[in-house]
């Protein structure tokens, strides 16, 4: 069902050709907007897209990889130039490397970090300008992995701890041009993230439509509220 509110806005969604992306993507679309998904494979991201909509003028699929600047700046280029405007942010893409620090790699370390903190500020500053344009919205996809540590994790942990102070410190910046600023950090999730398979033992996790219809509900609060930082978890601990 569309919502008038949102009716023809555009989204633009990184990593969305599985998982938290796609099932955003899929909210959205049902909501009327028009939404841009990305994937570091273009056969990845058309597969998505033709998976979302048969209606190829309400959605887009991108290839650009976030740790590269040139190609944020250039896939922004193309949601611009096909749907004339950009009116939402989700920074989604993301990575996992778990292990003791005493047997994590360099190259995981840098991944993680490159992919879910430098590429955030990658698609952020690719889209700043039309979203001043549009006074729009900034939505990354952070972690409860951003407040709370454990065993293993310290590449992830690091990313999203940096991710969601960044997100709250360019809230601040950007509030005075009406760019609303806000991160999810989301529980367990069923989604193929660290070489998981989804199956029906997950049903008790957060679903991936369950973050696109938070990032909905942000979008259609009314505009001089801005929930800034949103925990949500499952609302148990596990299928029993």
């Amino acid at each position: 069902m569309q919502n008038s509110s949102l009716a023809n806005k555009v989204a633009y969604i990184t990593g969305g050709s599985k998982g938290i992306g796609f099932g955003t993507a899929k909210v959205l679309l049902e909501l009327g907007m028009r939404v841009a998904i990305s994937s570091r494979s273009l056969a990845s991201a058309q597969k998505a897209a033709e998976q979302l909509s048969a209606d190829s003028t309400r959605i887009l699929a991108i290839q650009s990889d976030v740790v590269n600047e040139t190609d944020e700046f250039a896939a922004v280029e193309s949601v611009v130039n096909k749907f004339g405007q950009l009116d939402v942010l989700v920074a989604n893409a993301g990575v996992g490397h778990f292990a003791a620090i005493d047997e994590l790699s360099s190259a995981q370390w840098k991944e993680t970090i490159d992919t879910n903190l430098t590429g955030v500020f990658n698609s952020v500053k690719a889209s700043i300008d039309a979203l001043k344009k549009s006074e729009g919205y900034i939505i990354t996809i952070a972690s409860l992995a951003g407040t709370n540590f454990f065993e293993t994790a310290s590449a992830y942990n690091a990313s999203k701890f940096g991710l969601v102070g960044f997100t709250q410190a360019i809230m601040l910046d950007l509030r005075k041009y009406g760019i609303k600023v806000a991160t999810i950090m989301p529980g367990s999730v069923s989604t193929n993230f660290n070489n998981h398979v989804p199956n029906d033992a997950d049903a008790w996790k957060i679903q991936p439509e369950d973050i696109g219809e938070l990032v909905a509900d942000l979008l259609k609060m009314n505009p001089r509220t801005l929930p800034s930082k949103i925990e949500v978890r499952p609302a148990r601990t596990s299928g029993k």
